[in-house]
């Protein structure tokens, strides 16, 4: 009777080891994906999006835009300029947002979601609890906010008027500040890091990062000394959006360095089949890429390949730390 009861619960606890292993390897792979039965995102919600106040910045009234371009699948780029022309910019806010569902978006800052919910001609901007919506005025100056409902146009914005910042971002962890902005300027696109709090070496580097647009950054503490790591994204260009890291080590909270990525075109590791396309983030204490394979014969829309997802560990190197692939999955 022992030995029934032993062999019962010894098939319970593989039962249940197998469902848990099940559930992690399909959290891993679904990281930061949306559910499998939301519809990819609508190109008609991309372009430009204005307040009221847009339509009479002829006669000098300060006005606010939002511009909305596509990352991949199911994710967009939020990107809020206001007037430039005659004095400091108003409000200025990028980020990436994953869709929800049809017509909704959220993206997360601080720990309090941002919705981007969207009509056939408008965008309105909230927070998904009513007594988060104070954060929707850290973005701004004088008592404005991203809040609210902006009316889409056909046309760019105005060039002459508008904040030429191309991305913004303002991050701290462990006591360290990170400015991260990147600026389109005279034929030339920049991605400027600015490190603060450090306590013996400042870091205010710029990089010139021609044929990329930067998509969003993130900061982590990947390695687990005490000090943070950050995590610039970019994505070229092109239309076949090759991803890339600027990646930075805090040293005990002294100074700051650069940390090697090589990119996937040239990594042997995990290259095959690779054509862009891809998408970064952090999970836990993991770099996180995603990326479509291609076979043989593929279009550049229509890849068959199924779904590559790499694991990325920061380690120390010879010269300096670098991202090093721990571990790789595929899906259909």
């Amino acid at each position: 009777m022992k030995k029934i009861i032993l062999v019962a619960l010894f098939s319970i606890l593989v039962i249940a080891c197998k469902q848990s292993q099940k559930n992690t390897e399909e959290k891993q792979v679904n990281t930061n994906k949306p559910e499998a039965q939301i519809p990819n995102t609508s190109p008609t919600i991309y372009g430009n999006y204005v307040d009221n106040s847009y339509a009479k910045k002829a006669e000098g009234y300060d006005w606010v835009a939002v511009s909305v371009k596509p990352i991949g699948d199911n994710s967009i780029s939020i990107s809020v300029r206001s007037r430039a022309d005659k004095k400091k910019p108003t409000c200025t806010f990028d980020t990436k947002a994953y869709q929800k569902n049809e017509h909704s978006y959220e993206a997360v800052y601080d720990g309090k979601t941002i919705s981007f919910d969207f009509t056939e001609d408008s965008i309105s901007i909230s927070t998904g609890n009513t007594e988060d919506s104070g954060i929707l005025n850290f973005f701004c100056s004088g008592g404005a906010t991203i809040g609210g409902t902006y009316k889409k146009i056909s046309e760019d914005l105005d060039a002459r008027q508008v904040d030429q910042t191309s991305f913004t971002k303002l991050l701290n962890l462990q006591n360290i500040g990170f400015n991260i902005s990147s600026i389109k300027k005279n034929g030339k696109n920049t991605l400027t890091v600015f490190a603060f709090g450090l306590t013996e070496q400042d870091y205010n580097e710029t990089f010139d990062i021609a044929g990329e647009q930067v998509i969003d950054a993130e900061v982590e503490d990947l390695n687990a000394d005490g000090s943070p790591d950050l995590f610039v994204y970019t994505q070229s260009i092109d239309g076949d959006k090759y991803g890339n890291v600027y990646a930075f080590s805090v040293n005990n909270k002294k100074s700051m360095s650069q940390v090697y990525f090589q990119p996937t075109a040239d990594n042997t590791k995990i290259n095959k089949g690779y054509k862009g396309h891809d998408e970064f983030s952090i999970v836990e204490t993991v770099l996180v890429q995603q990326f479509p394979v291609y076979k043989e014969g593929d279009t550049n829309a229509k890849p068959t390949g199924g779904t590559r997802q790499v694991s990325y560990k920061l380690v120390d190197g010879e010269a300096s730390r670098k991202l090093e692939v721990s571990n790789t999955s595929s899906m259909p």
